[in-house]
């Protein structure tokens, strides 16, 4: 089969169950959207193989791969496959469309599966997204959700998706709160691939019609690169802003931030890295508010003296239309005052015209 047209409906839709058989390192950091790994070649595996077809000869490396293929796809069939109906259709991909898929793809055929090897392997559909985030996120109609930290902003966009509101949820996507503190306990954040493609997936599923739901965000979000079509669209779309009591916010982050109250070391070590902005002298005033366990004077000077005037920086830098933004002030940042700003936000976005496109 051809490679489907990535910024629209996808062919891959189409097929009852997506295999990627490369192996489970590669399908890690980065697959086909539900796609099950199913692997011919574990990673012992292709590093033995590999190693053989450069040390010893091409001949001795098919000899070994073919012998593992044959042995891990007779596990497949057995276990994995072993429920499938007689009308099932898989679509099987490795890395370049190869050997690899064309060996499970050959004996799903020969089973009576109506098995198809996706042309191109993940490497045409790794091409296809780069190509399509290039375009796709111009195609929406962005609100933009500012607001100083601890605004509540994700806990927003959470209550506008329960509404059925569009949201396209970056810090989500990317696993981290995007600032120096903004790592979430035990959850490392995705190969820039893999948020590439969740991106893609997500903005794919949306109705260019109806508006989609962004929170400011900069350039990076942890280690990660938001795709540069989509970031020129937000900082020129409608703006909304969230002002929020000093005292709510700090409030929220102390309840947000708990595995950072657990481990003061781990705080401070973080704390340590904003030294060279603010210099030696505050920054231990900082880590002293940690020792004494006030965590409340802790946030709220980390708030006044660096989270709000980078923020409103950054944002006034690079959001054209903060200036006109639609302004809601909840007097708290509990789940009722949450669910407010989302209805006033679903008003605001349904009355509001819509921002012209930005200009490929």
């Amino acid at each position: 089969m051809r490679f489907p047209d990535c910024a629209k409906t996808s062919e891959i839709d189409l097929f009852d169950e997506v295999i990627d058989v490369r192996s489970p390192a590669e399908y890690a950091e980065d697959h086909v959207p539900g796609a099950r790994n199913c692997p011919v070649l574990d990673d012992a595996e292709r590093a033995e193989v590999g190693a053989l077809y450069k040390q010893v000869s091409p001949f001795d490396a098919k000899r070994r791969g073919a012998a593992l293929v044959a042995r891990n796809i007779a596990r497949h069939l057995e276990g994995a496959f072993a429920g499938r109906a007689r009308g099932w259709r898989p679509l099987v991909y490795c890395w370049r469309g190869g050997k690899r898929s064309g060996a499970l793809t050959h004996v799903l055929r020969e089973v009576g599966w109506q098995a198809a090897q996706l042309e191109g392997g993940y490497k045409a559909f790794r091409r296809a997204v780069v190509t399509a985030l290039e375009t796709l996120p111009r195609a929406f109609r962005y609100v933009v959700l500012c607001g100083e930290t601890g605004s509540a902003k994700s806990r927003v966009l959470e209550a506008l998706a329960a509404r059925g509101a569009q949201v396209l949820d970056l810090e989500r996507l990317a696993c981290h709160r995007g600032s120096v503190l903004g790592a979430l306990p035990g959850t490392p954040q995705p190969a820039q691939k893999r948020f590439e493609t969740l991106l893609w997936d997500a903005l794919r599923r949306m109705d260019p019609a109806a508006p989609v739901f962004i929170e400011a965000e900069s350039k990076k979000i942890g280690q990660l690169q938001v795709p540069d079509a989509l970031l020129a669209t937000m900082r020129a779309a409608d703006c909304v802003r969230i002002e929020a009591p000093l005292a709510a916010r700090v409030a929220f982050l102390i309840a947000e931030y708990r595995h950072f109250l657990a481990d003061p070391v781990a705080l401070k070590a973080q704390l340590d890295c904003l030294s060279g902005l603010h210099g030696r002298a505050t920054v231990d005033a900082w880590r002293a508010h940690a020792d004494r366990g006030d965590w409340a004077g802790l946030v709220e000077a980390l708030l006044t003296a660096h989270y709000d005037p980078a923020y409103r920086r950054s944002t006034l830098r690079n959001y054209a239309r903060l200036d006109e933004a639609f302004v809601v002030r909840p007097p708290d940042l509990a789940p009722a005052a949450v669910a407010g700003v989302a209805e006033a936000l679903r008003a605001y976005a349904a009355r509001a015209p819509a921002v012209p496109a930005v200009p490929a």
